[in-house]
This record gives C-alpha cells, sequence and structure tokens, in this order.
C-alpha cells in the first residue's frame, strides 16, 4: 500500500498498527494520570504562606533523591532477576519511583532555584536533570537504606519491603500536605508504593518458607539491612520544621505503624525481628546531612558519567 507524506493525516508512525483510536490494548494501556493535573502553573511553583523556600527544596530532594537512587538500583536488576515476571515487576517499580522522584526534583526547583547546579550557558539539561546528574555525592540527601548495591535478590527484597513500607506511611500523611504539588504526588505515591509494599512482603513470605538456601539469603540480607532501618524514623530538622506548618510529614511519627507492618510479614514468614544497633553516622550527620556510603559514590558515578561528559548534550 502506497504513502503519500504530503496528503497523509496521519500524526504517528505507528497509527498504522493499530487503526488510531483507542490504543488500551497496548501493554499498560496509554492513559496515565497525571497527578498534576488541575493545577496551574502558578499554583504549582508557589510557595505555602510562612514557609522557607528553601526548606520547601530541601524536604523535596530528600523524598526525590530517596525514589531517585532507589529507582537506580532496582533497574539493575532487569535481565538479571530469577523470572521474567520480575524482570518487569522490578523495571515498574523503579519507573513509579522514577516519575515520584521527577515530579519532587522538579518541585525542588520551582521552590528555590538556587538548589539547581549551575551548568555552561546555552545547556539545554532541564532543572531536574541538571539536580539529578550534576550534584555531587555530598548534596544528594536520601537515606542510607537505598543506596547499596543487593548481593542476590533476596537482598532486593528485604530493601524493598523495607523502604516501601517506611514511604508508604510518609505518603500516606502527605496527602493532607497544605502543598498542593507535594500533595498530589503522595495521592499517586500512595497507590504505587502499596503495590510495591505487597510484591516485597510477597517475596519475603515466599524465601522464607522455601529452601533452606533462599531462608538463609533471606536472614543474612535481613541482618546486613537492618542497621539501616533507624535512620527511617530519626527524623531531620527540615522535616520537623515543614511538619509543624502542615506541608511536611515528621518520620519519628511513623516509626510505631512502619514495625507493626514489618512485624506481621516476620510473622507470618516465621521470621524474628532482628536486634542490631542502628548504623552510625559521623558527628551526627546520616544520609539526609548528606553522608553517604563508599557504594553510592560508585553508583553516581556509573549513574552521571554520560550527562557530564557532555552537559550541553540534548536527548
Amino acid at each position: 500500500m502506497s504513502h503519500d507524506p504530503e496528503t497523509s493525516t496521519q500524526t504517528s508512525p505507528y497509527e498504522d498498527l493499530y487503526g488510531g483510536g483507542d490504543a488500551a490494548h497496548w501493554a499498560f494501556g496509554t492513559g496515565f494520570e497525571d497527578p498534576l493535573a488541575g493545577l496551574g502553573a502558578g499554583e504549582a511553583a508557589a510557595v505555602p504562606e510562612g514557609v522557607s523556600p528553601r526548606d520547601l527544596a530541601t524536604y523535596s530532594l530528600m523524598l526525590a533523591d530517596d525514589a531517585l537512587v532507589m529507582s537506580h538500583r532496582l533497574s539493575q536488576w532487569c535481565s538479571n532477576a530469577p523470572e521474567l515476571e520480575d524482570d518487569v515487576a522490578l523495571a515498574n517499580i523503579a519507573l513509579d519511583l522514577l516519575g515520584q522522584a521527577r515530579l519532587l526534583l522538579t518541585r525542588a526547583s520551582a521552590a528555590d532555584p538556587a538548589v539547581v547546579p549551575t551548568l555552561p550557558e546555552g545547556s539545554p539539561v532541564p532543572a531536574e536533570d541538571a539536580l539529578a546528574y550534576f550534584r555531587g555525592d555530598q548534596d544528594f540527601l536520601n537515606v542510607r537504606l537505598v543506596e547499596g548495591e543487593d548481593a542476590d535478590f533476596a537482598e532486593a527484597v528485604v530493601r524493598l519491603l523495607v523502604f516501601a513500607t517506611w514511604r508508604l506511611a510518609l505518603l500516606s500523611r502527605l496527602r493532607d500536605s497544605s502543598d498542593p504539588v507535594l500533595a498530589a504526588v503522595a495521592s499517586k505515591g500512595v497507590k504505587e508504593m502499596t503495590y510495591h509494599r505487597d510484591y516485597a512482603g510477597r517475596w519475603f513470605v515466599t524465601l522464607a518458607q522455601g529452601t533452606e538456601g533462599s531462608r538463609a539469603r533471606l536472614l543474612a540480607a535481613l541482618d546486613r539491612l537492618w542497621p539501616m532501618r533507624p535512620e527511617l524514623t530519626k527524623g531531620h530538622a527540615v522535616e520537623s520544621r515543614l511538619a509543624q506548618c502542615g506541608v511536611g510529614v515528621d518520620p519519628t511519627t511513623v516509626g510505631d505503624e512502619v514495625d507493626d507492618v514489618l512485624g506481621q510479614v516476620f510473622a507470618a514468614a516465621d521470621v524474628a525481628r532482628p536486634d542490631a544497633a542502628g548504623l552510625a553516622g559521623v558527628q551526627r550527620r546520616t544520609g539526609r546531612d548528606g553522608l553517604h556510603t563508599e557504594a553510592f559514590g560508585r553508583m553516581l558515578a556509573e549513574m552521571q558519567v554520560v550527562a557530564r561528559a557532555h552537559p550541553t548534550g540534548r536527548w
């Protein structure tokens, strides 16, 4: 069949594949919901009255960096998971978190443009990418739990279970934020994190009740990662200030809920709650203060190498 590009009204090169119209039969559909739909540009950029723009930007970076780094680590399982279904599941969880990170990085740059790294004049790199690819390791504010390279699939499951349980508790409360952008991101994120937690919880029980080898790997992973659990609910001065003014969530208030949910999973898996001291900081500094592990430095160098080599590139 001939095709005349001068007279064609076709708007997509793929239109002939499905005849146009409803494309819902494609994998995952095409009707992705924009969590910021309905917010005007001014409303999405405005800082709530009485709130420090730098505090709001810093808090947004904390939440964004948690999601961005965890997303990158999970994406490393693509083609490496035990089954094809888990390749797809972990890739989609990574994409969920990357979507959260993008919105939150944009929120940070809108609240306080000064947090965005300075790039060469004329660089087309948007603010969200500049924050992801051109900050140094000490400028990232993520918790250290998300940084490590998984030794095996059991460690990926444990890390995701603890992270998703904690982040779901945070986002559930953040839906009531007086900042409309954070509230919108949280509302969408709750649905995503509910699935992430369920996925990890099911695999946790499966590995614990599987073979001797799978249980041994799971318990070893739990012992390695549990010292990072206390940092999640320690709290930072910025988090406390924004919680007091109704914008953020104080992580010290979600500890009991996180422990209760994890306790239910441990009970179903017949696994004892670990008894290990928390990972020490340096002069009271932790991930929220820019203190990170060696594994994070290596990961960041790999993640940023292409962007840093071509700071004015178009992608």
